[in-house]
């Protein structure tokens, strides 16, 4: 009996679901706020490959370069302005065209990454074990953190003007939040302005020149709000 009053009971509220009737003069809309930014962030890729009979002489060979790579890097270290860490290592046979294994390669890399843009090239150009292999810019956590909530502020504006204009134009005297989702990115291209094959020839009192761009970062945020 009791089984049968519950179902009884959810049928009816099913029914009373079915029977409400859609919300009225409900208006979707979205608005963004873009903030543009110099990029304060250099990430620096180092690194060299090693060939040999052996996988064993391949391993040794780049675990020596790095770690000589790694002890002049730490040298300069500093928490937020010169990061240190290492980055990919790869070791793999290399084939003959028979399938049989004659010998092998790999690679391993250090990346150098902070806000300090002098210092993290004049250390590259110290380390002689590695070469550059690649440079990017981005933003740092606090820069990214500071210029979202601007955009975040402009979207937000932006979003409020553009629902009491849409609700003026379809003659209603205000509005009320219904629902709302906020997100951010950081957009356009990281160029580079450096080539790879141009940094085996700096020294340590030319250091390898790097110039970062700007980026914008975009906050979207899109609802609904209650016409009324």
């Amino acid at each position: 009996m009791k089984l049968m009053a519950a179902c009884a009971a959810l049928a009816c509220a099913g029914m009373a679901l079915a029977d409400t009737p859609p919300p009225q003069n409900v208006l979707q809309l979205s608005a963004s706020g873009t903030v543009e930014v110099q990029q304060d962030l250099l990430s620096m890729t180092l690194s060299t490959t090693r060939d040999a009979p052996e996988a064993a002489t391949v391993q040794s060979q780049l675990k020596a370069a790095l770690d000589a790579a790694l002890t002049e890097a730490r040298k300069s270290a500093q928490p937020g302005q010169l990061d240190v860490r290492t980055g990919n290592f790869t070791l793999s046979p290399r084939y003959t065209r028979e399938g049989k294994i004659n010998g092998w390669q790999g690679s391993t890399e250090l990346v150098l990454e902070g806000r300090d843009f002098p210092r993290i090239t004049q250390t590259a150009n110290r380390i002689t074990t590695l070469t550059v292999g690649g440079v990017g810019f981005g933003l740092s956590r606090e820069q990214r953190a500071k210029v979202e909530t601007e955009a975040q502020s402009i979207a937000i504006e932006n979003f409020k003007q553009k629902a009491a204009e849409l609700a003026k134009g379809f003659g209603f005297a205000g509005y009320t939040l219904r629902e709302v989702s906020v997100n951010a990115n950081e957009g356009g291209p990281i160029r580079p302005r450096i080539m790879a094959a141009q940094a085996k020839s700096f020294s340590a009192d030319a250091p390898v020149p790097v110039e970062a761009g700007k980026t914008s970062v975009v906050v979207n945020i899109s609802g609904a709000v209650q016409l009324k």
